[in-house]
């Protein structure tokens, strides 16, 4: 049977506090011995990645994007991602969760990591010049404690900069995404986001997360057509289909077990609901993606 996708764990020999910075370059040249940065791989940590030169194509959560100068990526941990060989530059700032947590309030946190929420905004951004320019020299200060003075100031230092720099970004997400703005349901939306992403293998009507949370339906709705402008059944069908896919590249079952552990009664079910939210069948999308990793 494929083994699982190989989990990327925070490689603590290469800091003390838990924050590395990485260049695009580098990690292209890597040889790890444990897995292949070209193949699928998912990360336990978070990363703050920017292309600052020349061009080249990137896949997060199984869709490739192009890469070019001021293109932005935050990704949290769970993602799965994995890189394209090309002549892109660029800089990846890694941290984990508890670089952040550990020195922030319970309400500083929920608020920074909304940004690396897929399902609440892209996680793909273009900045523009002034944009770019703006993040950069923030990098820049961060290179300078991390790679020059690393002394006993430079962990807490790093880390207002980081939080300065993801503010800096969700302000320029809200542009076009309100989500970033005080919301009263937003912590119902990723009450429920979560129950999904935990039992909608099992699970996938509205009326039984409304059941489990104590609302209703039409609360249910409300609060994903506030956030995300988007039904509760939409939103559960975005998860299904990311497990989905998950399990349709990551395991060697055939596609009618893979059907079975999704939830479905009938595989045919499965095969319909997949295409009729990717435009491909499950043995396509297996086909494609297994090829090209």
């Amino acid at each position: 049977m494929k083994e699982e996708f190989k989990e990327i764990k925070f490689d603590k020999s290469t800091s003390d506090f838990q924050f590395d910075v990485v260049s695009l370059q580098d990690l292209l040249k890597k040889k790890p011995k444990d897995h292949s940065q070209f193949e699928f791989h998912k990360i336990s940590f978070y990363v703050i990645f920017l292309v600052t030169h020349n061009s080249g194509t990137y896949n997060l959560n199984f869709k490739d994007h192009t890469l070019k100068k001021g293109t932005l990526f935050t990704l949290r941990k769970d993602n799965i991602h994995k890189f394209y060989k090309s002549k892109a530059k660029g800089i990846l700032l890694v941290f984990t969760e508890n670089f952040i947590v550990n020195h922030a309030s319970a309400v500083d946190v929920s608020k920074i990591f909304l940004l690396f929420n897929e399902m609440i905004a892209t996680p793909k951004l273009q900045l523009n010049d002034s944009e770019l320019k703006e993040i950069m020299s923030f990098i820049g200060l961060i290179k300078d404690e991390y790679i020059g003075t690393k002394d006993n100031f430079s962990s807490n230092i790093i880390r207002n900069l980081i939080q300065v720099i993801i503010t800096r970004l969700m302000r320029i997400k809200s542009k076009s995404n309100h989500v970033f703005e005080d919301n009263k349901y937003l912590t119902l939306f990723l009450e429920f986001q979560a129950l999904i992403e935990t039992e909608g293998f099992s699970n996938k009507k509205v009326s039984y997360f409304a059941n489990k949370m104590g609302v209703s339906n039409k609360t249910l709705n409300n609060v994903t057509q506030s956030i995300i402008r988007k039904s509760a059944k939409a939103l559960i069908n975005d998860i299904i289909i990311i497990q989905s896919k998950r399990l349709i590249i990551n395991s060697a079952d055939s596609l009618s077990t893979i059907s079975y552990q999704m939830g479905f009664d009938e595989p045919t079910n499965f095969f319909k609901y997949f295409k009729k939210y990717t435009g491909l069948s499950p043995k396509q999308f297996r086909e494609t993606h297994q090829n090209n990793s």
